[in-house]
């Protein structure tokens, strides 16, 4: 069978076609050049904005330069009271002998006349510098304690260029602390003392000196670590918890503050670590500050409560007794006669608890221990063959310890 089509058909076939074709390119067109328009306007925006009149231009630059930031702020705050600490003393030393260079190197010298030359002491001058800060209106300077060693003057220099006499009111080894009082008449600037208790790893750390006889330089960092056992450094004479920070903190920098975000005075830089581990500084907690400062100031010396013995955390050393888990600080070493001995502890007892509160290191003993007072006494459990027992100790004065 034979279709036939109608040519006139075709032909309004292919007019459909082409106006669909046509449509089709119109609303594309249409399309493109909104988008086309669009991108025009987006570029002559960002190429030609609205300027500025000179009176707005001139508020927003004020503005922008009124902007401190918080470390400017903190400054402000507690800056002023940062001082510089010089220090003067007089040194004996041993000049050249009256015999000629050299010749004392000669044994047979040396046997024949049984002597090493006659010394003449001679004197020198030796100077120093560290850092303070006042935290009183009577004029007291909190700084440290090997600042100050053995000085025989001491001149304080002032952030606004005074430059005035002190005395050492007291100082304590122990917790490398002075305090020294301004001979002078006030007002002077003075620093806000924070909470040290509430510091966190990560929180911002100010650091304020005079390094290498640089006056006001300020270093920022933040809190690495908290209560640094100070016998982790290496240093068996001091008895502090230490406030690790990578604030830089240089020679000179030595008692000055450590501020935290808002100028409060959080600890008081000590030392930084140099050699292995360089760039690392240490300060001592405010809160441990301000108790040694108050007994300087009270009886000239520090009280140190110590029940007289020696602690290790290291579990492998503990007894067979004593399970591989517990947590404690185990006893080494009893001093004879001493508080600890004459309340019943004993060697390779564990100490678990102090005024139930739960001992974890050595470090939490010293650490109860130096929040306790003299006239406390202390309730110490411990753990002795797998037998919880209360022991009741007096502290005594580190200085009235009968070694």
């Amino acid at each position: 069978m034979i279709i036939r089509t109608n040519p006139f058909q075709k032909i309004m076939h292919g007019l459909d076609d082409n106006r669909l074709l046509i449509g089709s390119l119109k609303l594309r067109q249409k399309k493109y050049f909104k988008i086309f328009v669009l991108v025009v306007l987006i570029f002559f925006n960002f190429r030609y904005e609205t300027p500025l009149h000179s009176s707005e231009a001139s508020l927003l630059s004020q503005e922008n330069h009124n902007k401190q930031s918080f470390v400017s702020k903190a400054l402000n705050i507690s800056g002023d009271a940062v001082v510089t600490i010089e220090t003067q003393r007089q040194v004996l030393s041993s000049s050249e002998g009256v015999f000629p260079p050299g010749i004392l190197n000669d044994r047979y010298f040396e046997r024949f006349f049984g002597l090493r030359g006659l010394q003449v002491p001679r004197s020198r001058i030796e100077k120093g510098q560290g850092s303070g800060v006042i935290f009183s209106k009577e004029g007291l300077v909190l700084t440290n304690a090997h600042v100050i060693e053995k000085t025989d003057q001491l001149i304080v220099g002032l952030s606004d260029g005074r430059r005035v006499l002190g005395n050492v009111v007291g100082e304590d080894s122990l917790t490398d602390l002075a305090v020294i009082k301004l001979k002078a008449k006030g007002p002077w600037p003075t620093a806000q003392l924070g909470n040290s208790d509430n510091l966190k790893v990560g929180d911002w750390a100010i650091a304020v000196g005079n390094p290498f006889g640089l006056e006001n330089t300020v270093t920022l960092g933040i809190i690495s670590n908290l209560n640094r056992d100070v016998a982790q450094l290496g240093i068996s004479d001091k008895r502090i918890d230490l406030i690790q920070t990578d604030a830089a903190i240089n020679p000179g920098n030595s008692g000055g503050p450590l501020l935290n975000s808002v100028g409060e005075v959080i600890g008081i830089n000590t030392l930084v670590r140099s050699g292995p581990g360089a760039g690392l500084g240490f300060a001592i907690p405010i809160n441990r500050a301000r108790k040694i400062a108050k007994d300087l100031i009270t009886s000239g010396r520090a009280k140190h409560p110590m029940i007289g013995v020696t602690l290790s955390s290291n579990i492998k050393q503990k007894s067979n007794f004593l399970s591989q888990t517990e947590d404690g600080a185990i006893i080494k070493y009893l001093m004879p006669n001493g508080p600890a001995e004459k309340g019943g502890l004993k060697v390779n007892d564990l100490i678990i608890s102090i005024n139930n509160e739960k001992i974890s290191t050595p470090a939490d003993v010293v650490k109860k221990i130096n929040k306790n007072n003299l006239q406390s006494a202390l309730r110490i459990k411990i753990l002795r063959e797998n037998i919880e027992s209360i022991k009741i100790i007096q502290p005594v004065d580190i200085y009235d310890l009968q070694v």
